[in-house]
């Protein structure tokens, strides 16, 4: 990075703007983070066969990852939300890079495990303290800011067929290690942010830092703050669960059922993971213009006829749908993660580390739970079966309205 560039970062921070130079550097290493989390995901073709491992093992392996990515997501939030840490940015990417060094030299199934637990416990501490990065640097677009930031993920997310194709068909299992020039880019980048994170803590008052807390709510509100919650984490459930469906096997299904080859079943990984960048970044700002409640009932019910199609037709159709299916299903991607900041504002790191640990450690538990049930009847099946997963979206309607959010605050 440029002199220039380190100084625009370190530069006197403004809350009332949003800091775009920020939210384009914490995005970036949102890219890294999840293309090394990828990285994992775009290995399984390879390891498959080089191991001998099972559908169930495959799920086990991205179950470690997510579940303990998932499981401290919150900690880490909490924690931080009482003591702001700039430096866990850095720190958390460190555990990928060893991550990432284990994956490329591991001889066998428990060292990939392994591999798995570091790169899920870096994500687990970047996920809640990215979030809170691009909150503090958001001013008054925080739904912008939101899409920003995941849009990152999402390419990184999207990049793991093109690193099947590109990087571990050539070179195996060792094309892991070319990862730890990622993570090292990552480190550097994160401590130019973490520069701007401390400066900005001298800037807001403490309640600024993470949003606004309500005045004590009545038992009846917080029933009905709880509750929404619950319907919110029900439908984070169903869109991670049906995400995994396609992730983790979906390349398999083509290969098997509809003859298509491994390396070009990835490109319609590829296809479904790029249009979930491009609507990420959108949904944001619809979600501005239009509501909250209403971007994240088009992604559930909108993708719902779409998936039900997708297990009967050909390649060709089936490229087709997973681009608009990849468009609507994750286009409340970053929309959940902010109405659940503003449905319990005062608790940004707490509540981003739970709906994106929810994402991550559901789709953890939906990849095991599958790769079981597939081995216990047959892919076919589990695709037609997952495809009903989107109706469940009808529950939207039982979220607060956003005007309902805006009362509560006021």
């Amino acid at each position: 990075m440029t002199t220039s560039a380190a100084a625009g970062l370190r530069s006197a921070p403004d809350a009332n703007k949003t800091a775009y130079r920020i939210l384009m550097a914490i995005s970036l290493v949102h890219l890294f983070n999840d293309s090394m989390q990828s990285v994992i995901t775009a290995i399984f073709p390879i390891i498959k066969d080089s191991m001998s491992l099972t559908y169930s093992q495959i799920g086990m392996i991205s179950f470690v990852l997510s579940f303990t990515a998932s499981l401290m997501q919150p900690v880490v939030g909490m924690y931080t939300d009482a003591r702001p840490s700039p430096y866990l940015l850095p720190i958390g990417m460190a555990s990928t890079l060893v991550g990432m060094l284990c994956l490329g030299f591991a001889p066998n199934y428990m060292l990939v495990l392994l591999a798995a637990m570091m790169v899920g416990l870096g994500s687990a501490v970047f996920h809640p303290e990215g979030s809170r990065v691009a909150y503090m640097a958001a001013g008054p677009r925080r739904g912008l800011a939101q899409s920003i930031f995941q849009v990152g993920g999402n390419v990184g997310q999207a990049l793991a067929p093109l690193m099947v194709i590109y990087i571990f068909f050539p070179l195996g299992q060792k094309g892991a290690l070319w990862f730890t020039f990622v993570a090292g880019a990552a480190i550097i980048v994160q401590f130019f942010i973490a520069r701007w994170y401390k400066d900005m803590l001298l800037v807001l008052p403490r309640k600024s830092r993470n949003g606004s807390a309500r005045g004590t709510a009545s038992k009846a509100r917080r029933k009905q703050i709880g509750y929404a919650i619950v319907v919110l984490i029900v439908l984070v459930f169903v869109r991670s669960w049906y995400g995994a469906s396609i992730s983790n096997y979906f390349m398999f299904y083509l290969n098997e059922s509809l003859g298509v080859s491994k390396q070009n079943a990835q490109y319609f990984i590829l296809a479904f993971g790029l249009m979930g960048a491009v609507s990420t970044f959108l949904g944001g700002p619809m979600a501005d213009r239009f509501g909250r409640r209403n971007v994240i009932f088009f992604s559930m019910l909108g993708t719902a006829p779409f998936a039900l199609i997708l297990p009967y037709v050909g390649p060709a159709w089936a490229f087709v749908l997973l681009l608009v299916i990849g468009f609507i299903l994750l286009s409340s991607f970053s929309v959940t993660v902010v109405y659940a900041q503003e449905l319990i504002p005062g608790k940004i790191g707490t509540v981003s580390g739970l709906i994106t640990g929810l994402a991550f450690g559901l789709g953890a538990v939906g990849a095991l739970a599958l790769g079981h049930l597939i081995e216990l009847t047959s892919l076919d099946f589990v695709m037609q079966a997952c495809a009903f997963l989107p109706l469940v979206g009808i529950m939207t309607i039982l979220l607060p309205s956003d005007r309902k959010l805006r009362e509560w605050s006021s």
